[in-house]
């Protein structure tokens, strides 16, 4: 019997500001920084005419499982209240 090994590195649940529109967007990933890249190059279909992004705050997961079960509660109607919480503590430093 083989068993799956886990990946080490991290993976994260974001948010993006579009700098066109001010819209938000949230994601998971396992490099951000690559992703931001695609997102600002139009590659992404659902947020192709909102780019250019800026990443404004992202939250680290040992697993992809974790971060898709995340990032599937924050885009949920149980997620809009925290969403809204961690978007108020952006907006006014706390």
């Amino acid at each position: 019997m083989t068993r799956r090994v886990e990946r080490l590195s991290p993976f994260y649940v974001y948010f993006l500001k579009s700098r066109k529109d001010g819209s938000l967007y949230i994601g998971q990933t396992n490099n951000i920084e690559k992703r931001l890249l695609r997102h600002n190059k139009g590659l992404i279909k659902t947020t192709k005419s909102r780019a250019p992004f800026d990443v404004i705050y992202y939250e680290e997961y040992n697993t992809r499982r974790e971060a898709m079960l995340r990032e599937k509660y924050l885009k949920s109607i149980g997620g809009v209240k925290e969403k809204k919480t961690i978007i108020k503590k952006l907006i006014t430093g706390l």
